[in-house]
């Protein structure tokens, strides 16, 4: 429960409203939008309270670790990280009940009196208590101390830690299960990476005035659990810091086939502005004989940072032959962003444009712009997503030279592709390809 979800009833006392004006007041000083952190609350019940410091420890193999600390005690002994044996501190005491959670007075109490930080440190009021799971066990304690005695501490104010003890083992049950969650993600593409789990597939992209196939564009498919589209695994991939990896080993396997492609069709590649940055992309294309039939489309749907850095990478590839091109156009800002700032030699009519634009004046509106625009720029119009025999005819109609999409021909693998003959231009893939053939006039 998120503390401005909570109600000031929620406390014990009148101190809810004061607990959560110094949140909001410490959120605000460090710039942060909410004061919902483990972090935020120590700090605000060290303050409320009035102690010198305050630590949630957590109990792992026999210690007793600090993982969050605020004071305001200049030679706190309590750092995080740091720690001791369990047995010799004050929490195991408390959890197991040998000791009270509260001692206005620590000194005083015969079982703290027997262990050593109680007079080196010195230790004099302490509050202290347990912070248990979702799952009924107890992680570590929730704890405020101060060197000198405080008589006035009462059973108000253990409740007070209490309730902020609940909260916080529910926020650090959501950081293990997100910890969680984030290392079984980086299991599965850790397992894809050094597995075959991962293959590509090739969809032929069609030149309508000629009828033949102009290029392939490379996807990759999954066959592992759990079954999901391709984005979703690179997007994982990239949440866990191993999307450049995954891109990586995508473009390392598409572009296996390119030296026995026939000389009048491309091949094109996905890759983000991460991977055209990274070292290692620029070594894979140093490996290739030609660049002259590579095309590099940009996978990014979102603005691009450093502009002026990529188009300067990727002026050195073009200068060798290779071309770029912007996916996606027509689908969002930042696919016309690339386009201005990227100058590419194709640009890919997204086939939320595609589709119907043979029935709808709107779609068929926005594409005749790009059309021009493509012109005014030296740059090919490519459409995407071409499903219906009437799709295919309007782009005829308009002008468009290249075209994909299951209506033109399914994503297969290089050998199925090899045995249908289409990649020699002389056999179609499917009838529907016979089909567009004949409304071209052919």
């Amino acid at each position: 429960m998120p503390f401005d979800a909570m109600s000031d009833s929620t406390l014990p006392s009148e101190s809810g409203a004061e607990l959560r004006r110094v949140l909001e007041d410490r959120s605000l000083a460090e710039g942060k939008s909410d004061g919902n952190s483990v972090s935020d609350i120590l700090h605000a019940v060290r303050t409320h309270l009035k102690m010198e410091v305050a630590f949630v420890s957590e109990f792992t193999h026999g210690r007793r670790i600090f993982r969050y600390v605020d004071s305001s005690w200049p030679k706190n002994p309590v750092r995080v990280g740091e720690g001791g044996p369990l047995e010799e501190s004050y929490c195991q005491r408390i959890v197991e009940g040998r000791m009270p959670e509260l001692l206005a007075d620590a000194r005083t109490n015969s079982v703290a009196a027997e262990l050593p930080e109680t007079f080196s440190l010195p230790i004099g009021a302490h509050l202290s208590v347990p912070i248990r799971l979702s799952d009924g066990s107890v992680y570590g304690t929730f704890c405020c101390f101060s060197r000198h005695a405080d008589i006035s501490l009462n059973y108000r104010d253990l409740n007070v830690m209490r309730v902020f003890a609940e909260l916080a083992g529910k926020m650090i049950d959501r950081e293990r299960l997100s910890k969680q969650r984030l290392s079984l993600s980086r299991d599965r593409i850790e397992h894809v990476l050094h597995s075959d789990a991962m293959h590509i597939v090739y969809q032929p992209i069609f030149d309508l005035s000629q009828a033949r196939i102009a290029g392939l564009e490379s996807l990759s498919r999954f066959v592992m659990t759990p079954t999901r589209s391709p984005d979703i695994w690179f997007q994982e991939a990239h949440k866990v810091g191993l999307g450049v990896d995954l891109e990586m080993r995508a473009i390392e396997q598409a572009l296996q086939v390119l030296p026995q492609l026939n000389p009048s069709i491309d091949l094109a590649v996905n890759a983000s502005p991460e991977v055209i940055l990274d070292p290692r992309f620029e070594a894979l294309l140093a490996k290739q004989t030609s660049l002259e039939h590579l095309v590099l489309e940009i996978t990014e749907h979102a603005a691009v940072e450093h502009y002026e850095e990529i188009a300067d990478k990727l002026k050195t590839y073009r200068e060798l032959g290779l071309q770029l091109a912007v996916d996606d156009a027509g689908a969002g800002y930042a696919s016309f962003r690339h386009i201005l700032n990227l100058e590419p030699d194709r640009i890919k009519l997204d086939m939320s444009l595609t589709r119907d634009i043979d029935s709808d004046p709107v779609r068929r509106a926005l594409t005749v712009a790009l059309i021009h625009f493509s012109s005014e720029t030296g740059s090919t119009l490519v459409a995407e997503g071409v499903e219906t025999e009437a799709e295919a005819a309007t782009l005829i109609e308009l002008g468009i030279e290249k075209a994909q999409g299951y209506f033109l021909g399914r994503p297969m693998t290089f050998d199925e592709l090899q045995k249908t003959g289409c990649l020699n231009n002389s056999n179609p893939i499917k009838p529907g390809v016979a089909s567009f053939s004949s409304l071209n006039g052919r």
